[in-house]
């Protein structure tokens, strides 16, 4: 086994004192929190008495210490980019939780700053991209039982009178930084990597501050796949997480259950051919009778988006491939940009 890695974790607030403590602890074997930093000192006192670490209340000095190897990146998103930044050119890799940072052109900056030759680097942690249903909705497409497949919808809806920084535009608040960054990162998987064209409408519905709460982004990709997605905190009603539309088959994801039809492929299609005829009565269509097979699998649930941790060991420490490349995460933030162009969410 490789050497730990030396962390320093800033921004010790929900995510930070949930998520990334917790995938921390769980793997003494590979990281090290030699650091923690946060303005309120109780968070520090709670992560040293976790890690035994080092606490700083201020990320200028927590970079200073030559312990620390790599800095990780969860505070406000309004200081994602700024804070990345600081530890990049102190010549510390960064691990950077979504959203990566505001514009394309910072991310552009951040790229440069983390892709020199003698280092630092830096590390995105789109973590959903990891999440069960994604990858088995992927399987299957790949699959090819589904046919070709030229629509998909991507829905996180619920209902909620939200009324914390996340609803503050100042912040970084919003849907489009909150869980955006995750629904368009699956997006633009499904889109081949990259789209031609998008369609955007936001607003806010039900949180209170001024930041949206209400998304929907209708991509072209370069696959020529279309791929609509939303994100609402003013759904009041459920809708399923994954709609797939093949040419000979579709798929529906709901909760922890998929399901998708298909045509049998055992069974070969009789040719036809369109007719110009008048039809006689009421009669639609041709008496076909398709042959169709339908399947379903219930996921266990069990959240294991924890492995990007483990594909940035492997990355940082053994120089294997990241699966989320800073290029991607950039095309993520370059869509959340333009989104929001000519609307008053604007930054």
């Amino acid at each position: 086994m490789s050497e730990q890695i030396k962390i320093g974790v800033v921004g010790l607030g929900r995510i930070g004192m949930s998520v990334h403590r917790e995938c921390l602890a769980a793997r003494p074997d590979k990281f090290k929190v030699v650091a923690a930093c946060d303005l309120i000192p109780e968070r520090c006192e709670k992560y040293a008495e976790v890690f035994g670490c080092k606490t700083y209340g201020n990320i200028e000095e927590m970079i200073a210490d030559p312990e620390v190897e790599v800095v990780d990146i969860a505070t406000r998103s309004c200081d994602h980019y700024i804070h990345s930044k600081m530890a990049l050119m102190a010549g510390k890799s960064v691990l950077v939780e979504k959203p990566f940072c505001r514009t394309y052109e910072e991310a552009c900056e951040l790229i440069r700053l983390g892709s020199q030759p003698a280092g630092p680097r830096i590390f995105v942690r789109h973590n959903r991209r990891f999440e069960e249903g994604f990858i088995k909705v992927n399987e299957i497409i790949d699959s090819g039982i589904l046919g070709e497949v030229y629509e998909i919808k991507l829905t996180r809806n619920s209902y909620q009178r939200r009324n914390d920084w996340q609803t503050i535009k100042k912040f970084g608040g919003g849907q489009l930084l909150n869980w955006g960054p995750h629904i368009v990162d699956h997006s633009l998987q499904f889109c081949g990597g990259k789209y031609e064209s998008m369609f955007a409408d936001i607003k806010r519905v039900a949180a209170v501050g001024d930041a949206e709460d209400h998304i929907k982004i209708v991509f072209k990709g370069i696959n020529h796949r279309i791929v609509d997605m939303e994100i609402s905190g003013g759904a009041a009603l459920p809708t399923p997480e994954y709609v797939v539309y093949g040419t000979k088959g579709s798929l529906i994801g709901t909760g922890n259950t998929l399901v998708w039809k298909y045509l049998d492929p055992e069974v070969q299609l009789a040719k036809i051919e369109a007719n110009p005829a008048t039809p006689d009565g009421n009669t639609f269509g041709n008496d076909e009778k398709l042959i169709w097979k339908e399947e379903s699998l219930v996921m266990d649930g069990e959240d294991k988006t924890d492995v990007v941790w483990d594909y940035f060991y492997e990355a940082y420490r053994n120089n294997k491939p990241y699966p989320i490349t800073s290029d991607q995460a950039a095309e993520v933030v370059r869509a959340l940009e333009n989104a929001k162009i000519g609307t008053e969410f604007a930054r």
